[in-house]
């Protein structure tokens, strides 16, 4: 898979896109994550990349040549499956989301900035948009940061242990149940007796009735869905 994040300020996903699962995604040949600079697709000595709004509005925005010339020279080189703009009023990202995006072969994310984008490059280059949550975010990087994690750590072989990441939360609408580890007794704080059983078909039940009872209580919206 190869994933192309298109910023304005590429040093904000320098570290995020390199450690942990993702450099050894990377280092393992399972992704290629490129970060371009949109400034150099720019063709004025100052490298502007924003400009005032027509009718008068507060904030800059994102001008559309030089997004324009860096998605057409992406898109030159190789297909891409979507082409997403980070936005607050994109469609809401979750686990579903996660697992599709991942089971694509090339994305280009663009990280929104200033106050926005000029809305052509919404109308004739996005395919897919794509919020994070209600609130706003100085930039899209953050936001593109998260999509990356969330679906690199889903291809095969990124994580040592492929079975973990098809039981995380929201994987069926439900949240995890409670997780324990050594020791059994701490301060008199025990581990419930049902995980020590041995009895795995025990511990299964146990597992999925608190992985409900859990979203019951906490992510009631989760069942609805």
């Amino acid at each position: 898979m190869r994933i192309d994040i298109i910023t304005v300020v590429p040093e904000l996903l320098v570290s995020p896109l390199n450690e942990s699962i993702l450099r050894r995604a990377q280092e393992g040949g399972f992704v290629e994550i490129k970060i371009h600079n949109l400034r150099d697709y720019t063709d004025d000595k100052r490298r502007t990349v924003d400009d005032y709004p027509f009718g008068g509005e507060a904030g800059m925005v994102m001008k559309i040549e030089p997004v324009y010339r860096c998605i057409t020279a992406l898109q030159s080189e190789r297909h891409y499956d979507e082409v997403i703009f980070t936005s607050p009023d994109g469609v809401p990202y979750n686990q579903h989301e996660a697992n599709r995006l991942s089971t694509l072969e090339n994305i280009i994310i663009l990280c929104g900035h200033y106050k926005g984008i000029d809305y052509r490059i919404r109308e004739h280059l996005i395919t897919r948009e794509i919020s994070i949550g209600d609130y706003v975010l100085t930039g899209g990087e953050l936001a593109a940061a998260i999509i990356t994690d969330s679906v690199v750590r889903l291809l095969p072989g990124a994580i040592g242990d492929e079975a973990s990441a098809l039981t995380d939360c929201f994987q069926d609408n439900l949240l995890a149940p409670p997780i324990y580890t050594r020791p059994a007794d701490f301060n008199g704080w025990k581990v419930p007796q049902v995980l020590m059983s041995g009895n795995f078909a025990e511990i299964e039940r146990w597992q999925e009735e608190q992985a409900y009872e859990r979203t019951k209580s906490l992510r009631p919206d989760l069942l609805e869905e």
